[in-house]
């Protein structure tokens, strides 16, 4: 996977891309990363990226040509020659724009944008952009929430994390993104580690049984009692199986 970063302030993605789980899987080949500042694509001799809006207002708004020149630099063909010595086709990248406006993230979406080749972000700052970049340059608009930040490098950051994780060999272990909360439609399961008994706290009998039977029943009990306390519009989304049913009608006895 290739991913761009538009951003007036690259230097916020250098400790982000370059640790933990993203930094190892650029390091193994399995994304690569390109932070570019758009400021160098303005047109103006004072690097200037935005202007005042139209109708008046507070704020500043992004000025149009600088991204678009920007994205289309991005994006030029791949020579025929190199894109059939790759055996690609040179499919378009999918660009996203982080705005508090957008589409809210979900895993959902985080595993449908794991599923593409190249990605670019459009992390915008000021008042906003110019709507023409909107309709006519991004593919997604995407917001991580309720809230507005100063910019869309952080929920950039959010994002980039969440479909790295997801490429095969990312992770440690390849069931760990499989069994995460919301990955299943419902919050993950409580985990114990050793020691089985810490300050009077046991770790539950079952955990320690060796009967992985009923260790995958109580977990998927859990599992639902988590998700009943927390979020119980979870639950209207998932397939309700018989068993399911069952142990959502126990727990909602018990609590």
């Amino acid at each position: 996977m290739k991913i761009d970063i538009l951003t007036l302030f690259p230097e916020m993605f250098e400790g982000v891309l370059g640790a933990s789980i993203v930094g190892k899987a650029e390091n193994k080949g399995l994304v690569s990363f390109r932070v570019v500042n758009f400021r160098q694509f303005s047109q103006n001799k004072h690097g200037q990226v935005d202007d005042m809006p139209y109708g008046g207002g507070g704020g500043m708004v992004l000025k149009p040509e600088p991204i678009f020149r920007a994205v289309e630099f991005l994006t030029e063909p791949v020579p025929a020659v190199e894109a059939k010595a790759a055996g690609k086709p040179g499919k378009r990248p999918r660009v996203i724009l982080l705005c508090p406006q957008g589409q809210r993230y979900s895993q959902k979406l985080a595993e449908e944008l794991a599923q593409e080749e190249h990605l670019i972000f459009i992390c915008g700052h000021y008042e906003g952009y110019d709507e023409r970049i909107r309709e006519h340059l991004v593919t997604d608009e995407i917001s991580i929430g309720d809230y507005v930040l100063t910019g869309g490098e952080l929920p950039a950051m959010v994002i980039i994390d969440s479909v790295v994780r997801l490429q095969a060999g990312a992770l440690g272990n390849a069931q760990s993104a499989v069994t995460d909360s919301y990955s299943t439609g419902l919050l993950e399961h409580p985990h114990y580690t050793r020691p089985a008994e810490f300050r009077g706290w046991d770790v539950p009998e079952v955990l320690l049984s060796g009967h992985h039977e009923n260790i995958e029943k109580w977990r998927l009990k859990e599992s639902l009692r988590r998700t009943l306390e927390r979020r119980p519009d979870l639950l209207d989304e998932i397939e309700q199986t018989p068993e399911i049913k069952k142990l959502v009608e126990e727990l909602k006895q018990e609590l």
